[in-house]
């Protein structure tokens, strides 16, 4: 690899930690990559989304009618299938907020649907 693009693979590393896309984490599956397994973290990567939306389905399947969550599981899985760190990061965050609200909204339901029944 020429040195411009040794330049440029360090510089988009820097990056992509600069801006919180990735962590320690990262780091130490970096360090098991050796020449017997040059892509190694890419292919860990790959395995991610495909699992990620794999599982992402599996909650989409689940769901209760929570029509929000699941627009936002299916962009999220898209993302993934594509590829897109930053899509993913952005709609993964999404999904976890749609969640939320809606724990939100539906127990203030039950509360109140209990105490008509009282």
């Amino acid at each position: 690899m020429d040195r411009s693009l040794q330049r440029q693979v360090a510089s988009m590393r820097k990056s992509l930690f600069d801006q919180g896309y990735l962590d320690e984490q990262f780091i130490q599956l970096e360090d098991l990559q050796d020449d017997a397994n040059p892509n190694f973290v890419e292919e860990i990567v790959t395995l991610f989304y495909t699992d990620s939306a794999k599982l992402i389905r599996n909650i989409e399947n689940a769901l209760i009618g929570a029509k929000k969550v699941k627009i936002e599981c299916t962009q999220f899985r898209e993302y993934c299938n594509a590829g897109n760190a930053e899509g993913c990061i952005r709609t993964f965050q999404q999904v976890k907020q749609e969640l939320a609200t809606l724990k939100r909204k539906l127990e203030t339901y039950f509360e109140i649907a209990r105490q008509t029944c009282a």
